[in-house]
C-alpha cells in the first residue's frame, strides 16, 4: 500500500481526496507548522503538494507569491527526494498559460506558457524546477487544472452559487462563451489514476465538456430548485467591463477553454462525473 502526505491541513482538494481517493494511507501536514527540513519524509511513497497562495481579495506583495508558490514548493521536493520519495505530485493551474483570447485555440499540455500575473508565473517557475529535479528514482507529475468546485468549495464557484440563490434576475443570457471547469470527484479520480501508474509529466485535470456561463448558471439554479430569469447584458457594457474591471467580467464573459486530449490518452481514462452530475453533488453537500 502506498503511503502518502498531502501537504497543507484541511485543504478543499486534500479533504476531497481522503473522502474520494481510493488511497487509504494518508496523512497530512500543515507547512505553516513544520518547515520542511524538519518533516520526515522518509516514511512516505508519494507527496501531494497543495500548499499555495492564489488570488487573495486583499493585495500581497507580488513575492510571497513566489516565495510559497515556487521556493517552499522546490524546498519540499528536494527534501522530499533526499528523503527516497519516489513521487511528486504538484498542484499547478491553467493561469500558467496567460490571458486566453477571442481567437486562441485551446490550450493543451504543450502549449506555450505566457503566465500574466504573479499566481501564474510563480506556478510556472515552481513547474520548471521541479522537472529539474526528476530522475528514474524521482516522478515528477504536475497536474493544471482550472476552477474546481465539489464538496466545500471555495471562492469564485461559492459567490456564483450565491449570486444564484439570493437574486432571480441574471444578465446571463445566451452567453456563448465556453469555460473548463474540474469537479474535486474527477480531480480526485485523475490524481488516483495518475498514482496508479506513476506516471511522469504534465497533465491537464478538467470535466470533460466546456460550458458556457448560461449553462453554468441554469445548472445551479435547477439544483438550486430556484426559479431565476436571465436578461442579455448589452455588449457595450461587457466591453467597458473587460476593458475597466478584465479579471471580474472575464469569469463571467470571456472563454478559458483547455484541451486535454493528451491526458486522457496517456493515463486511459476517463473522468467519472459530467459537470451536471458535479454540479448537482456540489449542491447537495451546500447546507440549506
Amino acid at each position: 500500500m502506498k503511503r502518502i502526505l498531502i501537504t497543507g491541513s484541511n485543504s478543499f482538494v486534500g479533504t476531497n481526496f481522503i473522502k474520494n481517493s481510493h488511497c487509504k494511507d494518508v496523512q497530512e501536514v500543515s507547512l505553516f507548522n513544520y518547515a520542511p527540513g524538519k518533516i520526515d519524509f522518509s516514511q512516505f511513497d508519494i507527496i501531494i503538494h497543495l500548499v499555495a497562495i492564489v488570488h487573495q481579495k486583499v493585495s500581497i506583495p507580488e513575492e510571497e507569491y513566489f516565495r510559497v508558490n515556487r521556493d517552499l514548493t522546490l524546498q519540499v521536493a528536494t527534501e522530499a527526494k533526499k528523503a527516497g520519495v519516489r513521487q511528486f505530485i504538484f498542484l499547478s493551474t491553467v493561469k500558467v498559460y496567460g490571458a486566453f483570447h477571442s481567437k486562441s485555440a485551446p490550450w493543451n499540455e504543450s502549449s506555450p506558457c505566457f503566465p500574466d500575473d504573479a499566481y501564474g508565473k510563480s506556478k510556472y517557475e515552481a513547474e520548471k524546477a521541479l522537472r529539474k529535479l526528476q530522475d528514474e528514482n524521482f516522478t515528477v507529475s504536475i497536474i493544471r487544472t482550472p476552477l474546481v468546485y465539489g464538496e466545500g468549495v471555495r471562492a469564485n464557484m461559492k459567490s456564483i452559487v450565491n449570486l444564484v440563490r439570493k437574486s432571480p434576475f441574471l444578465p446571463f443570457k445566451d452567453i456563448r462563451n465556453k469555460r473548463n471547469f474540474t469537479s474535486a470527484v474527477n480531480l480526485v479520480a485523475f490524481i488516483d489514476r495518475i498514482i496508479e501508474l506513476r506516471a511522469a509529466g504534465t497533465f491537464i485535470a478538467m470535466d470533460k465538456d466546456a460550458i458556457s456561463t448560461s449553462d453554468l448558471v441554469k445548472m445551479i439554479s435547477d439544483n438550486l430548485g430556484k426559479k431565476i430569469y436571465l436578461f442579455r447584458t448589452p455588449g457595450f457594457i461587457i466591453r467597458a467591463g473587460m476593458a475597466l474591471i478584465p479579471s471580474f467580467f472575464e469569469r463571467l464573459y470571456g472563454s478559458y477553454e483547455m484541451d486535454n486530449s493528451e491526458t486522457l490518452k496517456i493515463l486511459n481514462f476517463s473522468p467519472p462525473l459530467t459537470t451536471e452530475e458535479g454540479i448537482k453533488r456540489m449542491i447537495e453537500s451546500i447546507p440549506k
